[in-house]
């Protein structure tokens, strides 16, 4: 069985390969294969591109302050979940079955109709965070971090747009842009934010005073894009639209139903993905959160390699639903094997990473990482599954599973830092990091049983 699945998995991974080299992008697979070409190079790059910046930033700052820079980003990515609550995916998939539909006056409409719900919550997640953030730094962490998050409320705010256009050419099968402004962002950010932290230690700036630098650099290059991104938009795009249809009440009802239902997969996603880094940032210092962003870093360059579900997404969206079945079967088939030989490498050469790229001064993070690389065996099953969920018109089902999975990953942590804290941080440490991988396999296994019982 096994033999035969490997074999299927080659000879669709050459038909894959032969269909690049030709550039045969017809059909649905087609469309498929292109968009996921694009993907992947833009989370290649994405991540390529993180993954330097963040070995860059954590050779220059150390562990200490490199802990505070990732605190306070960890924070400002929490609050800036918030201002999305499905907006993006809820767009991707009404537009993109319009547009399959050839209604374009229609698919505008949804677009528009979005568009303003996403800058109402923006500014108001945006403003949040600039009132609490003196409270959540001084009385909560307890580490010089206030500045930095007052720019976090800029970065919401900015970055707010940049989802929100990027999921507008997504819904139109446009990856192509979004290459390119990633190419474009990850060489800004490293060319200029490196020079800026070594000018400000050259001058002897406060550690506050650098984090606050290296996020109000990111706000800049962030709004470079968003005006990148609506030119191409306004350009190609938005003219296509000379109607003044307006969404009906129905439709505003679905949508907004749409995005209630998803807007908890969000929310328990932003407690999955950043309350681990919230919850340590209470207990242990500083540079205990730079040895565990140290090794979840790698696992971060590593995803794009693995998920697909951007370009998936709106396929899914369009297909009946007994070619999805076979869609689907095919795409975790293939991405399983990819993650199996990422999971391999990571594990075995996790020491000779950690103290290569990071140095000795992060010799801790070691076996965090090993812990870590469990995670991308579960990688294919819960991208796909999900996104055939939300592409079916069902996302309550993945909000479901995800808010348990959360649940008993927060209690996880909750109880393994409280346990392991008296015996020594880094312990906490290694408990926060095995509470993830839990969690995040029963969220893996739930939502497998789902799909067969159903």
């Amino acid at each position: 069985m096994i033999k035969k699945q490997i074999e299927e998995g080659r000879k669709d991974f050459l038909n894959i390969l032969r269909r690049l080299i030709k550039r045969d992008f017809s059909g649905n697979a087609g469309i498929a294969i292109k968009n996921s070409a694009y993907q992947f190079s833009t989370g290649i790059v994405a991540k390529a591109g993180s993954l330097i910046f963040t070995i860059i930033l954590a050779r220059i700052l150390l562990p200490e302050l490199f802990g505070l820079y990732t605190l306070a980003l960890s924070t400002i990515l929490f609050f800036a979940a918030f201002s999305d609550l499905g907006i993006g995916d809820t767009l991707v998939r009404f537009v993109s079955r319009e547009l399959g539909k050839g209604n374009i006056s229609k698919a505008m409409s949804y677009s528009k109709y979005l568009i303003k719900i996403k800058i109402f919550v923006t500014a108001v997640v945006s403003l949040i965070l600039i009132l609490l953030s003196k409270i959540i730094a001084e009385n909560y962490y307890h580490k010089p971090i206030y500045l930095a998050l007052l720019a976090g409320g800029l970065y919401i705010f900015i970055a707010g747009f940049v989802v929100i256009l990027q999921s507008i050419l997504q819904a139109h099968n446009i990856f192509k842009p979004i290459f390119y402004r990633e190419l474009l962002f990850q060489s800004a950010r490293l060319i200029i934010i490196p020079m800026l932290i070594l000018f400000a230690i050259k001058n002897s700036l406060s550690d506050q005073n650098i984090i606050f630098l290296i996020i109000i650099s990111l706000d800049v290059a962030y709004l470079l894009i968003v005006g990148l991104f609506y030119l191409f938009l306004r350009g190609n795009i938005f003219k296509l639209d000379n109607s003044k249809q307006k969404l009906s009440k129905r439709d505003k009802k679905r949508v907004n139903r749409f995005i209630l239902i998803i807007s908890f997969t969000i929310l328990s996603g932003i407690f999955f993905g950043y309350m681990d880094v919230v919850i340590l940032g209470y207990f242990v210092s500083s540079e205990y959160i730079g040895y565990y962003q140290g090794a979840f870093s790698f696992i971060s360059a590593i995803v794009p390699l693995i998920t697909f579900s951007s370009a998936l997404l709106p396929i899914f969206s369009r297909l009946q639903k007994r070619k999805t079945q076979d869609f689907l079967k095919k795409a975790v088939k293939i991405l399983s094997i990819i993650s199996i030989l990422c999971f391999l490498f990571l594990f075995l050469a996790s020491k000779y990473l950690v103290l290569l790229l990071f140095g000795a001064a992060y010799y801790n993070s070691i076996n965090i990482l090993r812990i870590f690389s469990l995670l991308l065996l579960t990688i294919p099953v819960i991208t796909i599954y999900s996104t055939y969920f939300t592409s079916s018109g069902r996302p309550g089902i993945v909000s479901m599973l995800l808010a348990i999975s959360t649940t008993i990953n927060l209690t996880l942590i909750y109880l393994f830092i409280s346990y392991l804290i008296k015996y020594n941080p880094l312990y906490a440490v290694y408990g926060t990091a095995i509470a993830t991988v839990i969690s995040r396999y029963l969220f893996m296994f739930m939502l497998m049983i789902y799909k067969r019982k159903n």
